[in-house]
């Protein structure tokens, strides 16, 4: 018997054994420094060149255009910090959603602090942006806008190609944080209207503390830190061989199965959402159709939502991003939608993945039913009410 049932994937994802082979082989035979000019070094670079050929043909992109980063945070710090320092003379107004992942609202904030002018717009009910609400927003001095492309805690899947279509008509920088789309869905960025997009290894069964922030071609930023003449100095520093080569193995894989995971999960979701509403006062958080199938955010009236999830243990869910998971502070997304205090904070996140079996999601319905009627009938208020 499992110890716990994992419904938490867009948090992270387990490793894949494929990429743990690759990445094992790589630290016995290619653990030396890929800037060293002899053959053990030109080896490591060689093992780097191929994991970027790998990502490149999963995002129809150049593989010289991937900046490698720590992971999508450091990839979206260096967007939109790098870009609105460097394109600063053209303007200091930039653009983007409230309901953002905390590595660009809380980038955003910082670049507040230092004298630039950010419009934070919200979505629609269903936390949508439509193109003529962003084009609404833009000024003469708008320089740079940073909009996600599949929403973290609900789903949510953006029109990139109408937003960026709007930003390229005005020659203004578009960052898209990428981190719940890359090896999920399809991701074409030689025809997305892109100029940097940020994801990370973890969150398609690669290794965690390794990303990549794709900079179109021509397309200049300023640094965030100094040290050495690596990635053009963008971005000094040691590769580490290992972990590029499992981001590039994870790619490889996502690439093969794309299709079929988004199928599998497709399924999955439309019965988890099925047997869900059976609960009584049960409501969706977000799109129900059309949204990333791999995420299925729902809150439930008159449950409070840690105590919601302590009361679903051994089943593994979120609250929300597991990125502020330590806070009390009900979801600010959620409450972007126009949801109150109340009904965010009862909100629970199950997230899918490629793992995930019916199995999971008969349990996942049936706990669920157990602790919201466990709790109801533990609630002071229900005893009086009745």
């Amino acid at each position: 018997m499992r110890d716990f049932v994992y419904l938490d994937y867009a948090a992270t994802t387990p490793l894949n054994p494929i990429v743990a082979e690759r990445m094992c082989e790589v630290q016995r035979a290619n653990f030396a420094n890929p800037s060293s000019n002899h053959i053990a070094g030109r080896q490591s670079a060689a093992v780097i060149d191929r994991a970027a050929e790998q990502i490149g043909s999963l995002l129809n992109a150049d593989p010289a255009s991937f900046l490698w980063t720590s992971g999508a945070t450091e990839s979206n710090n260096l967007a939109i910090i790098g870009a609105g320092r460097h394109r600063e003379h053209l303007g200091r107004h930039l653009v983007t959603m409230r309901s953002e992942h905390k590595a660009v609202v809380d980038v955003f904030r910082a670049l507040e602090k230092q004298g630039f002018d950010v419009t934070w717009l919200d979505g629609d009910s269903e936390g949508y942006l439509s193109a003529e609400k962003l084009e609404q927003a833009l000024r003469d001095d708008t320089q740079l806008v940073s909009i996600m492309h599949i929403n973290n805690e609900i789903g949510t899947r953006q029109d990139i190609v109408a937003l960026g279509t709007v930003c390229r008509e005005r020659g203004i920088t578009f960052h898209v944080d990428g981190a719940q789309a890359v090896g999920k869905v399809a991701v074409d960025l030689a025809t997305l209207p892109v100029d940097l997009y940020s994801f990370t290894a973890h969150k398609f069964y690669g290794p965690k503390g390794v990303g990549a922030l794709f900079v179109r071609d021509g397309y200049s930023l300023e640094p965030l830190m100094f040290g050495g003449g690596q990635q053009k100095r963008l971005r000094p520093g040691t590769l580490p061989v290992d972990l590029i080569a499992g981001l590039g193995e994870a790619a490889a894989v996502a690439a093969e199965q794309l299709g079929e995971d988004e199928d599998h999960l497709g399924k999955l979701k439309a019965e988890l959402v099925q047997g869900l509403k059976s609960v009584d006062g049960v409501y969706i958080n977000g799109p129900e159709f059309g949204a990333f199938s791999g995420i299925l955010n729902v809150g439930v009236t008159d449950i409070e939502g840690e105590s919601l999830l302590l009361a679903l243990e051994p089943l593994c869910v979120a609250t929300g991003s597991a990125c502020n998971s330590q806070s009390k502070e009900p979801s600010y997304v959620l409450q972007s939608l126009g949801r109150s205090a109340d009904e965010a904070q009862s909100a629970v996140r199950f997230s899918l993945g490629r793992l995930s079996t019916r199995d999971d999601i008969e349990f996942a319905v049936a706990h669920f039913a157990r602790a919201v009627e466990t709790l109801r009938r533990l609630s002071p208020d229900r005893r009086v009410a009745e």
